[in-house]
């Protein structure tokens, strides 16, 4: 017996953001995430951060990544990033590159 497919209808809708990360030195990539989902958290909570399905790319280059998000949260996301000041005992500055639909475009956009 197969599985049911799932309507488009019913999928969730998701969205990629490339952003840059601006410090004086190099911070590893995952110190980054650690500190996006913990502002995250801190800005909307546990239950937004299950609703943004917030999900990160390995396209780290240059202090830049893309993470995936659900379109309904990308307002939240976009707040949360600008919250971050200081990463690993590091003043950053953590900003938005774009924002798109299709993955490649977005690549395209950000050099990666």
């Amino acid at each position: 017996m197969k599985p049911k497919i799932l309507l488009p209808s019913l999928k969730e809708k998701k969205r990629y953001l490339a952003f840059e990360l601006i410090s004086d030195e190099k911070i590893a990539f995952e110190k980054v995430k650690q500190a996006i989902r913990m502002e995250m958290n801190q800005l909307i909570g546990n239950l937004g951060l299950a609703k943004a399905g917030l999900m990160f790319l390995d396209d780290w280059k240059d202090n830049k990544g893309i993470l995936r998000i659900n379109n309904k949260m990308v307002n939240e996301t976009k707040a949360a990033l600008t919250m971050i000041k200081e990463i690993d005992n590091q003043k950053a500055i953590v900003k938005s590159i774009g924002l798109s639909g299709i993955l490649n475009k977005l690549r395209q956009k950000g050099g990666f």
